[in-house]
């Protein structure tokens, strides 16, 4: 009779690594009836306290909120990030102590900790007990970060080198050769460079690594990762939350869903260009009046999730707009009320899964990436930070799932994407019978198969099941 088993999974905040926590989460308890899964929350200070409002979730899965932990809002964001992540170890320490005390029947096996969350190794040390590492982006970035570590570590190139690398790069992972302005936006920065040196480091100390993506999608950067050098690796998706959007009913965000949906209702099928950029996604006012002049010259019907940026030099998420008439072009609403809808806050993926929509303008993060994909809907690529320009380039020039608006384009830069490249990546993405529509039609099924009993992602994750 086996011992029922206890995992602690250690996501990174924010909504995109809390959700497919959950997910994968969802999926291993739903396959051993005797494993229980603790998850623990750090909360940003912008963010609200996580409650589970989920009842589909089993009761094998639990929550803790950890204290919370000093966030720095006036160093640079991506430092006080992780410092603030390193705050955390006394607070998991803690709350496995707790864990451990209160469910003893349970065997302690192991932690599962995000990308950003290597300083966890230490305190599983302490319990003696394996790490394994879920990364919920590509397995084609995953090699990347490899392969800066060993070109730092094995090659001895140092971080000024790196940061100002400005040719081609031949990642293991990738087809083609990489350019610098694909490289993920942090590589800019030296301390972005330092740190993911570290993270690659930490990720090798894994007793294995559970991917969010699946065979079919990306079989040449999977095989770069079974070469022997690495932690085993577990393609488990796509790992994808299709209710993250429900809102509660008779809520705000539930009336501005059915307006929406309304709307896709009185639509023809694929004709509807949709433009949302994530959860930290948004634009100043000079290229907000160019993507509406592209979107009123092509003619194409849209949907455009147009949200406000935070206050100047004040990290936090965009919010809606009180009145989007004083950023558009004069005129703009009117000209276009017969064909588009311009929207805040937007339910995204209620809306890639309306027939009415045929192509997707997305910033690339790699869970919108993938429910674009599970949906059949082909992507005009334009990413804005964190490793979104590197899927931009996947999804472009390796997997051919997606068209280019600008693949090198950085968030809060001085560039302004022209109102004409904007337009080209739109008339690409929504023509009819592209190779490209086609690609990911095929794309979608294998995907949807990758999860079914006997498909490829099902079996890694028993192979996972097995290994703890």
């Amino acid at each position: 009779m086996k011992r029922p088993a206890l995992l602690v999974f250690i996501p990174a905040p924010g909504a995109g690594h809390v959700g497919a926590t959950v997910e994968i989460a969802k999926q291993l308890v739903a396959r051993d009836d005797q494993l229980f899964i603790t998850i623990l929350i750090m909360k940003l200070p912008f963010d609200k306290l996580f409650t589970n409002t989920d009842p589909s979730i089993s009761h094998r899965i639990s929550f803790v909120n950890l204290p919370e932990s000093h966030f720095d809002t006036q160093g640079l964001a991506f430092t006080s990030f992780f410092k603030f992540i390193q705050g955390h170890k006394t607070h998991v320490k803690d709350a496995v102590t707790k864990l451990l005390a209160e469910s003893a029947q349970a065997e302690l096996a192991g932690f599962v900790i995000d990308m950003f969350c290597t300083p966890m190794i230490n305190v599983a040390d302490e319990f003696q007990i394996p790490s394994y590492l879920f990364f919920t982006s590509s397995a084609a970035c995953l090699g990347f970060w490899f392969n800066l570590q060993s070109l730092h570590d094995e090659q001895g190139k140092d971080v000024a080198e790196i940061t100002g690398w400005d040719s081609d790069l031949m990642v293991p992972g990738f087809i083609n050769p990489v350019p610098a302005g694909a490289w993920p936006e942090v590589t800019r920065k030296k301390e972005g460079v330092t740190a993911f040196i570290d993270f690659a480091a930490g990720f090798r100390q894994t007793k294995g690594i559970l991917i969010n993506t699946f065979r079919e999608l990306e079989p040449h950067a999977l095989r770069s990762l079974s070469d022997g050098k690495f932690p085993p690796v577990y393609p488990v998706g796509p790992v994808l939350n299709l209710k993250s959007d429900d809102g509660h009913v008779g809520s705000d965000q539930s009336i501005q869903k059915s307006d929406i949906l309304e709307w896709l209702d009185d639509q023809p099928p694929s004709s509807v260009v949709f433009l949302c950029f994530g959860s930290m996604g948004s634009f100043g006012e000079a290229q907000v009046k160019e993507i509406a002049c592209a979107l009123e010259q092509s003619g194409q019907r849209f949907l455009w999730s147009l949200r406000q940026p935070a206050p100047k030099g004040k990290m936090g998420r965009p919010s809606d707009y009180v009145d989007v008439k004083g950023v558009l072009p004069e005129g703009f609403l009117e000209r276009t009320a017969g064909i588009g809808k311009v929207i805040g806050w937007a339910p995204q993926v209620a809306i890639l899964a309306h027939p009415a929509v045929g192509g997707f303008v997305s910033h690339c993060g790699w869970n919108s990436t993938l429910e674009s994909l599970w949906y059949g809907v082909p992507i005009a690529t334009w990413p804005l930070y964190a490793e979104q320009q590197l899927n931009a380039f996947g999804l472009v020039k390796e997997l051919g799932l997606g068209v280019e608006i600008k693949i090198d384009y950085v968030k809060d830069s001085d560039v302004v994407v022209s109102a004409e490249e904007i337009e080209r990546g739109i008339r690409q993405v929504m023509e009819k019978d592209s190779d490209i529509r086609e690609r990911v039609k095929e794309i979608s099924e294998k995907g949807k198969k990758a999860l079914t009993d006997g498909g490829s992602s099902y079996s890694s994750l028993g192979r996972f099941l097995d290994q703890i």
